[in-house]
């Protein structure tokens, strides 16, 4: 907005309100502050990788037997899925040549199975060492995570007028099932639509932690159906305690429990520039 351009009423009723109906406490930019982001990402990191250090799982690569092939990175990127596939040839993009770009017709092959054809070890081989040296591939994990789950998730959350907590709620649903599942699987848009029918988001007058309860209510009916992703304690232990604090704007200090092991952020720190 412009300086000096006034909002209409209207408009200035209508952010009240949703602001209101939210509940907990939230500076209003949810996930767009780098800080609150870089909460998300150790919670998000603590269920994928054990670890509330995010920076340090690009170089992650794995086949965990969850008929989705290998899981690499930052949020579990899969070959199966075809989200390790877009990585790769957005490195490529940016970096012809690189020691990935030779798999890219086993990629794009593997893509709907488990299979490691084409791939095996020096395929994750190649994908560590890229990690470690080339801050370009790191930085095409980084926008391919954004582009796929952070933003969507981020956008669908303001636009159901949650605040930084709902947003990390929905993130962590889209980077665990996808926005429309795989292989049979349920998905972000099918657990938010089950959501809708049995409560109100903030943005139709709804109450915040009512809502949150009906989604993560539907995330873990579809985690059950999962063999593979059976344990509910993401939820359980981790976001739901937060839903239950009242911890709208996912505010320090949090406490969690993912998997058996605990975790705690006491302070929101600003990342340091990349």
């Amino acid at each position: 907005m412009k300086s000096g351009l006034r909002r209409p009423l209207a408009l200035v009723v209508a952010v009240a309100l949703c602001t209101a109906c939210g509940g907990g406490a939230d500076d209003g930019r949810g996930l767009h502050d780098p800080a609150a982001k870089d909460i998300a990402l150790r919670i998000v990191s603590s269920a994928e990788n054990s670890s509330l250090d995010w920076r340090a799982q690009y170089r992650y690569i794995e086949d965990i037997g969850d008929g989705r092939g290998y899981t690499a990175g930052l949020v579990g990127f899969c070959s199966g899925t075809g989200d390790l596939l877009a990585v790769v040839e957005r490195y490529t993009e940016e970096r012809p040549g690189n020691v990935l770009a030779p798999y890219l017709p086993a990629l794009r092959a593997v893509v709907g199975s488990d299979s490691h054809e084409g791939l095996g070890p020096r395929f994750t081989d190649a994908w560590a060492r890229a990690a470690v040296a080339d801050p370009v591939f790191r930085a095409a994990q980084d926008a391919e995570r954004d582009r796929l789950y952070f933003t969507p998730a981020v956008r669908q959350g303001e636009r159901d007028g949650l605040g930084a907590l709902g947003q990390f709620v929905y993130f962590d649903a889209y980077v665990m099932h996808g926005a429309d599942g795989s292989k049979g699987s349920v998905g972000f848009r099918a657990m938010r639509e089950k959501a809708l029918r049995e409560a109100e988001p903030p943005s139709q007058g709804g109450d915040e932690a009512a809502y949150l309860n009906a989604f993560l209510d539907a995330r873990v009916e579809a985690i059950r159906q999962e063999p593979s992703h059976s344990d509910t304690s993401r939820v359980e232990t981790a976001q739901r305690v937060f839903v239950r604090e009242g911890n709208m704007g996912l505010e320090p200090p949090l406490r969690w429990r993912v998997y058996g092991d605990d975790y705690r952020v006491d302070e929101r720190k600003t990342p340091p520039a990349r």
